[in-house]
């Protein structure tokens, strides 16, 4: 995988990211990249979902880009 491909797969990841949990701001979403336990309270505190919940949910949505991206 190149660095574009990894670049598309993160925005990728991103976006569903943004479309689950919407409210978040850029800032927030950035704590995915840098600092995910910084996410996790991000989640916690505009969603009340718990870091165990929000691992699950993440590793859903990162195994389902993936999956999309094997298929095409």
């Amino acid at each position: 995988m190149n660095k574009e491909q990894a670049q598309g797969k993160y925005e990728q990841i991103k976006g569903k990211l943004k479309e689950t949990w919407g409210r978040l701001t850029d800032d927030e979403m950035a704590f995915y990249e840098g600092s995910r336990e910084k996410f996790y309270g991000a989640l916690k505190e505009k969603y009340g979902v718990a870091k165990e919940e929000a691992e699950k949910r993440i590793k859903d949505i990162e195994a389902a880009c993936n999956k999309n991206k094997d298929a095409a």
